[in-house]
């Protein structure tokens, strides 16, 4: 293996490369170089002809291994990195350029003659036939003529400007964008097949930008400004939004959007994309319809809260369902679910609902099932109560790097509240609610992959005994740089076979693990 986790080329002799002594031929005695040659022809003696005097002696390079070649590239790969100058301005393109300028100049003349408060009531197309004869007018007044394609690009950036969210409704509307991530008025990134690359927008200054973010975290009832620098929202379509601004931000204010699909994820669409292999597909189906309790561990952006939405899909259409979370992200495919979500305190520090009074709200509201959308503190004792009271199924999102990171973060997480238990009697209530643990993780190659489905089975003295069903092994990587891999069962009998045995999948699970 080489330093960077790529496999060496295929092992044995390179060509040209000196014989080991095992195969040498024996040596033959007697007769002159060219004698020997003759008798044969083939070569392969021990000692090779002299050539006469003055001859130019050829030597065949060795051809380098194919280890070698990948070392040579990892390190050049290095060496670029090293001397790589990073261009990060954002200049907009000549059209583009244009018509922004132009909104500039139309953009005060059109406040002056129009009232907000019935702009705000009308939808964007009555709003556009509303205002095509006003911006006519401005032009005419600044003396600017435009084509119709320009025309029609002014209209959509001054509605954009006024009822939407300006520069971002672009990329809010581009379904090949799924991170969105601005860092102050001059530089915005965002994320397209798992890569970021820079956006062609821009903000006209800090307070364009700042007005922009109010008006986002307005519309579900936050707030941010100096004494509020943080706040997390979300959009109609679902979107999580996170707002940072000075003076915690030192670039101005910086917007976090995580775009969601919206067209409902399922488990079979993971499967297509190459999450997972057919068997790992129909376990998680399984898990999710036998009501096992599940808990989804990942990195950021690693695509937790889409495979929750995905195995959602799998929930019983006549179970009571209710998710919990900070903001509400997470879309589940079922008719009968309720969404609550947490409050912020208030400029007194008054007033807050967390996710666990929510939790103890939700045993007195006949759930079927509690889902966490990520679990981040004291909550995680919370939730095991529920899982251990009747209410199977339930599952929730925590950040970690391995089931085993993760059982470790859940203890981490409830000895961080007032509980005054001992750690065994909390890993034993761990090992006696979590049945799965379910991992994924986004490779360095943009793709997001299922890396192992673990089962909890139980304790062992005071450590917590788990069982790994599937594994993803890293093999190779391409010419392009996509990441090569495999999916293998461990062939181990499934400790959760019992809970499917109670819905009637024990044959169908055994097979799928096996």
């Amino acid at each position: 293996m080489s330093a960077f986790g790529r496999k060496n080329g295929a092992g044995g002799m390179a060509k040209g490369a000196r014989p080991s002594f095992g195969v040498a031929k024996p040596m033959r005695g007697g007769g002159s170089g060219a004698a020997q040659a003759k008798s044969d022809p083939a070569g392969g003696e021990q000692f090779p002809p002299v050539p006469p005097e003055g001859a130019a002696v050829e030597q065949a390079a060795p051809a380098p291994a194919a280890g070698g070649r990948k070392q040579d590239d990892a390190m050049s790969r290095l060496a670029d990195r090293s001397n790589a100058v990073h261009d990060t301005s954002n200049e907009l393109g000549g059209f583009e350029a244009s018509v922004h300028k132009i909104k500039e100049q139309v953009l005060p003349r059109l406040l002056e003659r129009v009232d907000p408060e019935a702009a705000a009531t009308l939808t964007k197309e009555e709003l556009s036939e509303e205002f095509r004869p006003i911006i006519m007018e401005v032009l005419a007044e600044l003396k600017v003529t435009l084509n119709r394609r320009e025309q029609f690009a002014l209209e959509k950036v001054l509605i954009d400007e006024l009822l939407g969210f300006g520069p971002l409704e672009e990329l809010l509307n581009d379904p090949d964008v799924s991170d969105i991530m601005v860092n102050g008025p001059d530089q915005t990134y965002i994320e397209k097949k798992g890569k970021l690359v820079i956006a062609p927008i821009k903000f006209r200054d800090e307070s364009h930008l700042f007005q922009i973010a109010q008006r986002i975290v307005n519309q579900v009832g936050r707030r941010v400004d100096q004494t509020t620098p943080l706040a997390d929202a979300r959009l109609k379509d679902g979107s999580r939004v996170n707002v940072i601004v000075p003076p915690l931000s030192l670039r101005g204010t910086a917007i976090s959007i995580r775009k969601f699909s919206e067209k409902p994820i399922t488990i079979d669409m993971l499967k297509g994309w190459d999450s997972m292999n057919d068997k790992m597909a129909t376990a998680l189906k399984i898990a999710g319809a036998c009501r096992m309790n599940i808990v989804i561990s990942g990195g950021t952006g690693s695509g937790k809260t889409t495979m929750l939405n995905a195995l959602s899909k799998m929930i019983d259409p006549g179970e009571r369902v209710l998710t919990i979370e900070d903001a509400a992200e997470l879309r589940l495919q079922q008719p009968h679910w309720l969404p609550l979500e947490t409050r912020p305190p208030n400029l007194e520090g008054q007033g807050a609902i967390t996710i666990g009074d929510l939790v103890k709200n939700a045993l007195r509201m006949r759930p079927d099932r509690i889902i966490l959308g990520e679990i981040r503190g004291a909550e995680c004792f919370d939730l095991l109560a529920a899982m251990n009271t009747g209410h199977d199924g339930s599952m929730c999102t925590l950040h970690a790097n391995s089931p085993r990171e993760c059982l470790g973060r859940m203890e981490n997480m409830i000895l961080m509240g007032d509980i005054k238990i001992p750690k065994e009697a909390i890993s034993r209530q761990i090992a006696e609610s979590v049945d799965l643990i379910v991992q994924v993780k986004r490779l360095r190659d943009g793709s997001r992959r299922t890396t192992n489905i673990t089962e909890v089975i139980g304790m062992e003295g005071d450590v917590i005994v788990t069982q790994e069903l599937f594994g993803f092994e890293y093999l190779d990587e391409s010419e392009d740089g996509k990441i090569l891999g495999e999916y293998r069962a461990s062939g181990l009998r499934p400790y959760t076979l019992e809970k499917a045995r109670q819905f009637g999948f024990d044959q169908a699970y055994l097979e799928a693990c096996l």
